[in-house]
């Protein structure tokens, strides 16, 4: 008998590390940028070479993810993603920097996935979006205790404590996911009883291949078992549909996030310390509200609670990306209302995503989703740097029409949403 709470804890856990050891390297760049002699340009190459890592991961994934117990890969990942993590703190050198942080990419997008697929796997549909809210509270929380926490240790004991403290606590659910977490082989289980009914449908026809046809496709057999997944993901309208949803509704979601600070900042009027406050707030709120967004999307139903959130999500974009105020508080209020809506129909979204495909095929389904939020994260950065000037008066201009382009995909994404169908 699985314990569900203690599981869903130990993921959570897994979740906060991999989400905190992605997020503490930008506010580190400055420092990071004195240390190694290098360009802005070249430091945003240590960003996204975790991003394109975990893309590349991803996909290498899809293909072999569900042909092992969850609790090996998850070991396996994990324990990897820790000695990245730790290898980042000593690198003697910028281009080492890239290597370790490629590395570490590699291994936690794939871990972001797996998380998601086993909460697919454990917790029935009838019940899911509530695990899901329990355990997407690690970015919230990576926004309350993480950042804020590197930030300060990295600047009293240097820029690699922060990498040190996220590989000590890691291992130490290591040890907790390696005591605590069972084996997990329902999806094994399914794969054989699929396999098993389909060699029953085929036990009278006629045995054409045996001999030297079927030696001759033997070589075969690997290619296709890499292939199948992806034929299996991209055939199918429903599995289609739900990885639309992801990228519209990530392009719907992260594509104002990079200029949320720099906005408040330059054209609002925050102060640095003030500017903490945005990420405590609304990652409190959060933290708070993303399971109740998870019980009422069981109760009501995931569509309807979706549905709900997104409709304020339009208004709250609409007021953060026009604000014009001198007022901390409106400031805050804004960002957060943001933070919360938006962070909050991501619940029902991802349990709805885990339940368009069968426990079998989750692991690599959730590995090609993960690859297509990866894009999305590349892509949204680009349309921002792309859209966003900044002014003769310092000040950043047409954040509006960034909001605007995040309300359109907004709006797809409840579309792509209503053709995406349960299965399991």
């Amino acid at each position: 008998m699985i314990n569900e709470k203690r599981l869903l804890l130990i993921l959570a856990a897994v979740q906060f590390c991999h989400i905190i050891d992605f997020m503490i390297i930008m506010p580190l760049g400055k420092t990071i940028m004195e240390v190694f002699s290098i360009t802005p340009g070249q430091f945003a190459w240590v960003v996204s070479a975790y991003a394109g890592a975990a893309l590349t991961g991803n996909l290498v994934s899809t293909a072999f993810i569900d042909r092992f117990d969850r609790r090996s890969a998850l070991l396996f990942l994990f324990v990897g993603f820790t000695i990245g993590t730790l290898a980042c703190a000593f690198a003697p050198s910028y281009l080492m920097l890239l290597v370790f942080r490629s590395c570490t990419g590699v291994f936690g997008g794939t871990l972001g996935a797996l998380v998601l697929a086993i909460v697919g796997d454990v917790i029935p549909l009838e019940r899911r979006a509530s695990a899901m809210g329990w355990v997407m509270t690690a970015f919230s929380a990576a926004s309350v205790v993480g950042v804020p926490s590197g930030i300060w240790i990295a600047s009293e004991y240097g820029w690699q404590s922060p990498f040190l403290v996220t590989a000590g606590i890691s291992a130490l659910f290591v040890g907790m996911a390696w005591l605590f977490v069972p084996s997990l082989t329902g999806h094994l289980v399914a794969e054989k009883e699929v396999a098993l009914r389909q060699a029953q449908q085929g036990a009278h026809t006629p045995d054409a291949k045996i001999g030297e046809g079927a030696m001759a496709a033997a070589p075969l057999k690997g290619l296709r078992k890499v292939i199948d997944p992806f034929v299996r993901i991209f055939s199918d309208g429903n599995q289609r549909a739900a990885l639309l949803f992801t990228l519209s509704l990530m392009l719907g979601h992260f594509t104002i996030i990079p200029f949320i600070a720099p906005y408040m900042q330059i054209n609002i009027g925050f102060e640095d310390k003030q500017v903490s406050l945005i990420y405590f707030i609304g990652g409190l709120l959060t933290v708070v509200l993303l399971p109740f967004f998870g019980k009422l999307a069981d109760r009501y139903g995931r569509m309807l609670i979706f549905m709900t959130a997104s409709f304020f999500a339009l208004g709250s974009i609409w007021w953060l990306t026009n604000l014009d105020t001198d007022s901390l508080l409106v400031g805050l209020l804004a960002t957060s209302s943001f933070f919360v809506v938006a962070s909050g129909r991501n619940v029902p979204a991802t349990t709805m995503i885990t339940s368009v495909v069968r426990p079998e095929n989750r692991g690599g389904f959730m590995s090609i989703r993960q690859s297509v939020n990866e894009m999305a994260l590349f892509g949204s950065t680009l349309i921002a740097g792309f859209i966003i000037t900044e002014g003769p008066d310092g000040k950043l201009e047409h954040y509006e029409l960034l909001g605007y382009f995040t309300m359109m995909m907004s709006v797809v994404a409840v579309l792509a949403a209503s053709r995406v169908r349960a299965v399991s």
